[in-house]
């Protein structure tokens, strides 16, 4: 349990950070924010804000912005079809209200209070409040309407009048009381909005999660210390770093020439060496010391036979922050360095953890500590960043790839052929994490 919950938390804490970005980019472009969601598939809670609907579902493995214009806009009204017009008290209309069944000799108001309730409260019912209030209604069949450009719907009246009545620009059209939605004016759609304020939107919500780890890395540093030095407090008898002559008390100094002042700084180059000699260079009793040292395998990772202990000091406000940019460099490079080797083949697509992966390790980390489980947050905050700049189909890189395109073109791509692309990746993305996942399953579940 413990790790479930661990794993959600960590896990929505990043998919928020992740979709804020892009929510307060969509939003200072001027576009029409639809939905700001956590999670995936049917609403466990929901609420309905100013234009946007904020919701929380039930599959706690992403999130999304659903913004205007991102794909066609569908609207479905039909030519001929009887609406009910709310006008404010400059004559625009508010709210269009469908229906759904007007059929045989019942009125289209009879209609109206049957789908929606009670008629004498019904105009200003369930109107966001965003909206100017409702002083009038009209009603009559639909002849023709444009919710984009010029913002009108035209109707023919009962006693046969065609009448044009302009829209509010963020009138709603309402089919039921809980089938609500927005228009979006051309000038709201994410389609119409510059190259730049798109390739921004896009890439805010990677940059807010790289935002995110040098805050928390910082924070951690300041909570915790600097790192200064690591000294070796026991050394197992027979060991690798025994037969080196390496004893309790001693300074690391060096390892293969770079300065040591984590412990992170020694397990690195144990693992990048894969079980070749090591030269490090250690002090004792204020006198420097050099030696060589061959890791030995175990479980699956390389090791000399050695309890650290990190030494550290109090940092300044203006420390931390250096060190949380620092730090995030570093584990940038590693990962880097990571996707390298996987390109590569020196490490197996067997090495990656999916959810259940994310998961096992998420409660390993909470077990150790809250140390632990915030260093954990900001390398995988890091790690939805870099991966989501990747020009892979179906992630935030690859849609400002297009945005990128349609700016040396002048124009935008087919959205067709966007959207194929993107399918595409999408469903490939699907098929690898269901092997991932697989291989965790089998590695966390079923090892040996």
């Amino acid at each position: 349990m413990q790790t479930i919950i661990s794993f959600i938390l960590v896990l929505s804490v990043l998919v928020f950070i992740h979709e804020l970005g892009h929510f307060l980019f969509a939003k200072r472009a001027g576009i029409l924010v639809r939905e700001f969601a956590i999670g995936f598939g049917p609403k466990l809670i929901s609420v309905f804000r100013g234009e946007t609907l904020y919701s929380i579902r039930i599959l706690p493995l992403g999130g999304f912005v659903r913004m205007a214009g991102e794909d066609p806009e569908i609207v479905d009204l039909k030519t001929g079809s009887h609406l009910i017009l709310d006008r404010d008290k400059e004559g625009r209309v508010v709210r269009i209200r469908a229906p759904k069944s007007t059929a045989g000799e019942e009125s289209m108001m009879e209609a109206t209070a049957r789908e929606y309730g009670d008629m004498d409260g019904l105009a200003n019912s369930g109107l966001p409040k965003h909206l100017p209030q409702v002083k009038d209604t009209v009603s009559g069949k639909l002849l023709e309407a444009d919710l984009e450009k010029d913002l009108f719907v035209q109707l023919e009246g009962d006693d046969g009048e065609d009448i044009r009545y302009s829209l509010h620009p963020q009138a709603v059209i309402q089919y039921d009381e809980k089938s609500i939605t927005q228009i979006a004016p051309l000038d709201r759609q994410f389609s119409s909005k510059s190259v730049l304020d798109k390739a921004l939107t896009i890439i805010a919500g990677p940059a807010f999660n790289f935002i995110l780890t040098i805050i928390v890395l910082a924070g951690l540093v300041y909570a915790t210390g600097i790192n200064t030095k690591v000294s070796i407090q026991n050394t197992v008898p027979g060991s690798p770093a025994a037969k080196a002559g390496i004893k309790a008390g001693d300074i690391v100094r060096e390892v293969e020439g770079k300065t040591i002042t984590s412990t992170g700084d020694i397990r690195i180059p144990l693992q990048d060496a894969g079980g070749k000699p090591l030269k490090m260079v250690l002090e004792r009793a204020n006198q420097k010391y050099t030696t060589t040292v061959k890791p030995q395998k175990k479980n699956d990772q390389f090791l000399i036979g050695i309890q650290m202990k990190q030494e550290t000091r109090e940092s300044t406000l203006s420390e931390a922050a250096v060190e949380g940019v620092k730090n995030t460099w570093d584990m940038t490079v590693l990962l880097f360095d990571g996707f390298g080797k996987l390109i590569t083949g020196e490490v197996g697509v067997k090495n990656l953890a999916g959810p259940v992966g994310i998961a096992s390790i998420t409660g390993q980390a909470a077990q150790a500590g809250w140390v632990s489980i915030i260093h954990l947050t900001a390398l995988l905050s890091l790690n939805l960043g870099i991966l989501n700049i990747l020009p892979f189909p179906a992630l935030d890189g690859s849609r400002l790839v297009f945005i990128l395109l349609e700016g040396l073109r002048g124009k935008p791509i087919d959205p067709n052929k966007e959207s194929m692309v993107h399918f595409v990746g999408f469903a490939l993305l699907m098929v690898l994490m269901l092997f991932v996942t697989y291989n965790d399953i089998l590695r966390i579940f079923f090892k040996s």
